[in-house]
């Protein structure tokens, strides 16, 4: 016969079985009842076969044969004990019980089923001597309805029993072993609710103690590797002459540089003996020239500029595009009906900050998103946020002449308009006549009325126009603020371009002083900007001026945010009012490296002696080189 199906439930117990029972039906009690009434029908049954079976043993040409022929008594037994195991559906139900059968039934394993399949199968393969057993198997059922009554008393009493009667009585019962070994667990009881809570409370307990040991392996573990890196060394000459032939990989650069900066932020206790500071700042400034692709000058000025930590977040930053800015042309549009339409064609955005009312970042576009119908149509600007800065120290006012000595590609000059409102002037200048391509476009299409654009050299316009209420000069500069964009200056900025670009700002400088008229009623100003971040072409230039011209002084930028430029720099002493001054990082303010220094003019004349003054603005040397011509 096949093996019974798993889901099929033993027939219902005996009326005086019944009567014994008192109190709840356990699972692990059903299962048993069950599984003796099945083996008692199995046995039956083997009997049956055992008895109906009459070999007759026949030789035929030399060969043994068996015939076995089965009667039909006992075909009509096993027809009727496979119809009563089809009939047993029903489970047994005990006064008290749930209508279910089961009270707290813990769930049955996969184990425990195979467990269960495996024994069931062993049936199959009984032996006569087993089959000769079955009056002694058959009253099981009594004395284990018994035990397990017994100990689901106790269980009630007392929750935290092991079930070590249950085992013991089910254990010293015959052909129970195996059933128990694999149906019960040592320490299993059936489920409560109480049990649950119990559990839960030891699980938060446990929980607890893990964190615990948890937290107390990442204290030893920091403690041990504080111990490891207390030992590291710096490479020596031999090593590094060997490196310099055959470069390490970079990230084994990269692990030395953590090193070495671990050692400079707590050198009196991890120092290496006999090793200087200096030691240590050479290496890392070796191993960052490999790493960030930078030439041994320009390393050096950055790493003066920073700490150690701080220069790596700024070497760091550089390798990272800054974010895509617009300005809206209030000339043309509003901020919000601008974000609207570009939010319209899939454009994802947010202004760029409090201190702007005209900036908006672009975060993700569908669409160039310098080719927009809203682009071509003027409504905004692609521009740097650092650049709107400038422009916002320097605040023109309306009906106002400005110059802007550096205007291309036009970015400022444009917003200096729009703040205008398109009255008064704004000349833009720029030295280059390539770029002036880029202004004049830029001016027609962003509805540009009040400007006017010229090629000039930026140092000779005193002398070509002067007088203006404001000027701004964005100088040329090396473009340490704006490596991201352009990573060629890692390489080709040395001791000549500094040197070179250091005098060009400071006469630029002293011409846009010149170039302004102190009797303005309303500016008088001048602003001073740069992209860079380097202190000979910012406070050095901005205190060289303060000397040249005292007929000046520094004022607030009106920008609420920045780092203060730098007063004392490696030994120099600086005017105290460049505190005034406004530095910009990337890797602080997420925009390009900048300077800005807003300056204002407090008289046009400047006194060289005790009764001596000079006036160096451009407007009477203009008129009196146009005298002289119209006399030759």
């Amino acid at each position: 016969m096949g093996r019974r199906a798993r889901n099929k439930q033993g027939a219902p117990l005996p009326l005086e079985l019944e009567n014994k029972i008192e109190g709840k039906v356990t699972k692990k009690l059903h299962d048993r009842l069950k599984h003796e009434a099945q083996r008692s029908r199995k046995q039956k049954l083997s009997a049956a076969k055992q008895n109906a079976k009459k070999p007759e043993q026949t030789k035929t040409n030399g060969k043994r044969k068996d015939n076995s022929v089965e009667p039909k008594k006992a075909k009509k037994i096993k027809a009727q004990l496979e119809e009563e195991e089809e009939s047993d559906v029903e489970m047994v139900q005990v006064d008290g019980a749930p209508e279910d059968g089961w009270d707290n039934a813990p769930i049955e394993s996969d184990e425990d089923m195979e467990s269960m399949s495996d024994f069931d199968s062993s049936d199959d393969q009984e032996s006569d001597a087993e089959s000769a057993s079955d009056e002694k198997v058959t009253q099981m059922p009594l004395s284990l309805l018994e035990s397990d009554s017994d100990e689901d008393e106790n269980a009630n009493s007392d929750e935290d029993s092991d079930g070590d009667e249950l085992a013991d009585s089910a254990s010293g019962s015959g052909g129970m072993e195996s059933y128990d070994e694999f149906d019960m667990d040592s320490d299993e009881e059936p489920m409560t609710f109480r049990d649950m809570e119990k559990k839960s409370r030891l699980l938060d307990k446990e929980r607890a103690e893990d964190e615990e040991m948890a937290a107390l392996e990442v204290a030893g573990a920091g403690a041990v590797v504080e111990g490891e890196r207390e030992v590291f060394q710096l490479p020596t000459e031999e090593q590094v002459a060997a490196e310099e032939e055959t470069p390490l990989d970079l990230t084994q650069v990269q692990m030395r540089i953590q090193e070495i900066i671990r050692v400079l932020n707590n050198f009196a206790e991890l120092r290496e003996d006999g090793r200087s500071r200096s030691d240590y700042m050479a290496q890392l400034q070796r191993d960052m020239c490999f790493y960030y692709g930078y030439n041994e000058y320009l390393m050096e000025k950055l790493l003066q500029l920073f700490t150690v930590s701080e220069a790596v977040e700024f070497f760091e930053a550089n390798e990272v595009g800054r974010p895509v800015t617009v300005r809206t042309n209030t000339l043309k549009t509003r901020r919000r009906d601008l974000a609207q339409a570009l939010i319209n064609r899939g454009v994802n955005l947010d202004p760029i900050g409090k201190w702007t009312k005209v900036g908006l970042t672009i975060f993700d576009a569908p669409v160039p998103i310098g080719a927009t119908p809203e682009y071509m149509a003027g409504h905004y600007m692609i521009q740097a946020a650092s650049s709107f800065l400038p422009v916002i120290a320097l605040a023109p006012q309306e009906n106002e002449r400005v110059l802007d000595m550096s205007a291309a590609p036009g970015g400022k000059t444009t917003y200096c308009s729009a703040l205008m409102k398109n009255t008064g002037l704004v000349v833009a200048n720029d030295a280059n006549r390539e770029r002036q391509k880029a202004l004049v476009a830029n001016i027609h299409r962003l509805g540009v009325a009040n400007a006017i654009v010229c090629n000039y050299d930026g140092r000779e316009f005193p002398k070509i126009m002067g007088g203006f209420d404001r000027v701004l000069l964005d100088a040329p500069c090396s473009g340490t603020g704006v490596i991201s964009k352009d990573a060629s200056v890692k390489t080709n900025k040395g001791p000549e371009d500094f040197a070179m670009l250091t005098n060009l700002q400071k006469e630029l400088l002293l011409s846009a002083i010149d170039s302004v008229s102190a009797d303005s009623s309303t500016g008088g100003v001048i602003v001073y900007s740069t992209c860079s971040v380097t202190v000979e072409e910012n406070e050095a230039v901005v205190n060289y001026a303060l000397a040249k011209r005292p007929n000046i002084c520094l004022v607030d930028t009106g920008l609420d945010f920045g780092r203060s430029g730098f007063v004392s720099f490696r030994g120099r002493s600086f005017h105290s009012s460049l505190s005034l001054t406004r530095r910009f990082y990337p890797h602080i303010h997420n925009m390009d490296g900048f300077f800005v220094a807003k300056f204002k003019k407090t008289s046009n004349k400047i006194q060289t002696g005790e009764n001596e003054f000079t006036v160096p603005t451009g407007s009477g040397v203009k008129l009196k080189q146009k005298k002289k011509k119209r006399h030759h």
